[in-house]
């Protein structure tokens, strides 16, 4: 069930970000909106791109946040593993996304507080302004 499910949302996961899905759906709710004057604006008209914009956008919530997860968990195995590797790394950092907010918040801010002086911190923010700069 689980590997069925995993290709299915992947599928539909896929196909709902290309242009086509897009293209799609505005001409769904163009038809919908040029039968309008043919169903007089009634309020069975209204209710069906309603209720099917609602079942639509219902379903894709679960489907993308199930593609998001596993985006998340193969982008967190992929970072255990360069820790993993690296000679320099700490490997305590691995598994540390099921760490509490707060919790990551402060291995954060030691993480920044280690990576040097002001100096290189006056470097980074000009770096990022200049980047900014460029937009």
């Amino acid at each position: 069930m689980e590997r069925f499910f995993t290709a299915v949302a992947t599928r539909i996961a896929g196909f709902a970000g290309q242009p086509e899905a897009f293209v799609t759906a505005l001409g769904l709710i163009l038809v919908w909106a040029v039968t309008g004057p043919v169903f007089g604006y009634s309020d069975t008209w209204q209710l069906v791109v309603n209720t099917a914009t609602t079942i639509v956008t219902f379903l894709m919530v679960f489907l993308i946040q199930n593609s998001q997860n596993r985006d998340a968990a193969a982008m967190q195995a992929k970072l255990d593993e360069i820790i993993r590797a690296s000679g320099q790394a700490r490997n305590r950092f691995i598994g540390i996304e099921h760490l509490t907010e707060r919790e990551l918040r402060e291995i954060r801010a030691t993480l920044e507080r280690e990576s040097g002086d002001d100096a290189n911190e006056a470097a980074r923010r000009d770096a990022v302004r200049r980047l900014l700069g460029r937009l």
